[in-house]
């Protein structure tokens, strides 16, 4: 059944992968390259609007997902229809809590692959705290659960590739733009 809000039809574009993988980066970039071509959008890094301790994880998620949609909504009263959003998404329930945040008729999941090496790589520059082990450990735990989640419509590799290319990938497969 395809939904509509008001009378247009809005999009989502899931950036999913592991810790480490690009998703943050991609977002910038896909956002930028839209940005150039006057592509109403809104690029939204769903864990910066998680960013909290809260007495459950329950309560986190919740607040989290809560969170997206009051974004989403504000992003769209200003006319953005097409929602880019970067997150690890883990089950079918996640991406369907996405999807009805957004009020996304259309859902594109894009999965960034990188090797389990490069992640951690990345995460030992990126992550320089007191959760730096737990995180690498995250990394290869997360990468399992994507992996039998499979909830991607395709798969970009983001390893050794320019950023700007993986990000035109993305936008290219998704439909947003044409090559």
């Amino acid at each position: 059944m395809i939904e509509q809000h008001g009378s247009v039809t809005r999009s989502l574009l899931v950036i999913t992968g592991g810790m480490g993988a690009g998703k943050t980066s991609v977002l910038a970039e896909a956002s930028d390259l839209l940005a150039l071509r006057r592509i109403a959008h809104a690029a939204i890094d769903l864990e910066g609007l998680g960013l909290a301790f809260l007495p459950s994880a329950a309560a986190s998620d919740g607040a989290m997902f809560s969170n997206l949609r009051s974004v989403c909504e504000n992003y769209a009263a200003l006319g953005a229809r097409r929602f880019l959003l970067a997150r690890a998404i883990e089950s079918r329930a996640q991406l369907e809590i996405c999807r009805e945040a957004a009020s996304a008729a259309e859902v594109v999941v894009c999965r960034l692959a990188s090797t389990v090496e490069s992640m951690q790589r990345r995460l030992r520059i990126r992550e320089t705290g007191v959760a730096q082990r737990e995180y690498l450990a995250r990394a290869v735990t997360l990468n399992s659960i994507l992996d039998d989640a499979r909830l991607e419509d395709f798969t970009v590799k983001n390893e050794n590739r320019l950023l700007t290319d993986v990000a035109l990938e993305m936008l290219t497969r998704a439909g947003w733009i044409s090559g």
